[in-house]
């Protein structure tokens, strides 16, 4: 992080620690973490997605910085049920409410819902973002490296494990996939999960090939993610050939006539299998 922050991303960031702030200021700190502590365990990530050829996360999202306005979406649980009956792996909750007009509410309600594993996907940049996730029933937070340095990223991960959370690293170069890598080896053991995002965070674009040209640079171990700019079981194929663990999809189911049907279409057509039923998901840290 630093010089290279997009404007866009350095808004984003702003927005974020404003909004942290004004929570705290309702709902203290103390009352976020014993609300998370007194959640049951929550099902593992890396492990929901190391159960399938590649699996599925399909993401509740209202909207986009890039498309705005995608899908109304009056019922994120039902939602997100849809997605696992189709044979999502994971779940991903936007909660970012300004680009992506996503809530904790939603979040909520999704965890409420479904077994798999739920992430809260958002610009989370301060303590209180992750335990207000843990306390939603959330099972892994999105962390962003090129928002965070690398003091930053290594409290954020550890306040991941201490609430019960899996870190959900994402990158979008090879600096940032070194970090991840050593962000793993100095900070207390835990599973690695690390997402490519093909978008890139100045212009918003979609570089398809980016998975391509850091699969060679990311964490030994690590469980991978692609994600953005999945457009159909073509994409999933190709992800799948180069290595990738699971992708993240958004757009593609969230806007979808029949969400369940295009979970289970991309997972047939494009030559993958299906999760395993979300009851025999291990609890975290079953890959320890």
């Amino acid at each position: 992080m630093g010089a290279m922050m997009s404007d866009f991303l350095r808004t984003a960031v702003a927005a974020a620690r404003l909004r942290a702030c004004e929570a705290a200021a309702t709902r203290p700190f103390a009352e976020v973490r014993e609300a998370a502590l007194a959640q049951p365990p929550a099902p593992s990530l890396a492990a929901a997605l190391s159960a399938a050829a590649v699996a599925v996360v399909a993401e509740v999202k209202r909207a986009s910085p890039s498309r705005g306005a995608l899908a109304e979406i009056p019922d994120p649980a039902a939602l997100a049920s849809a997605y696992v009956a189709g044979g999502a792996a994971a779940v991903s909750v936007l909660t970012e409410p300004r680009w992506f007009r996503g809530s904790l509410d939603d979040l909520a309600a999704v965890c409420a819902a479904v077994r798999v594993p739920v992430v809260r996907k958002d610009f989370v940049v301060t303590p209180y973002q992750v335990w207000e996730g843990r306390a939603a029933g959330a099972a892994a937070v999105l962390l962003i490296l090129a928002a965070l340095d690398d003091a930053e990223l290594l409290q954020l991960r550890a306040e991941a494990n201490e609430a019960g959370l899996e870190a959900f690293m994402e990158v979008h170069d090879a600096a940032e996939a070194a970090r991840a890598g050593r962000a793993a080896a100095e900070g207390a053991p835990a599973p690695l999960v690390v997402g490519v995002n093909a978008r890139d965070m100045a212009t918003l674009d979609v570089d398809p090939e980016r998975f391509a040209r850091l699969r060679a640079a990311l964490p030994d171990g690590a469980v991978t993610v692609a994600e953005s700019g999945i457009r159909g079981a073509a994409d999933l194929a190709r992800l799948r050939a180069l290595g990738a663990d699971a992708v993240l999809v958004g757009e593609l189911v969230a806007t979808a006539h029949d969400p369940q049907a295009a979970v289970r279409d991309l997972l047939a057509h494009g030559q993958l299998t299906p999760a395993e039923p979300t009851r025999d998901l291990g609890a975290r840290g079953a890959l320890r």
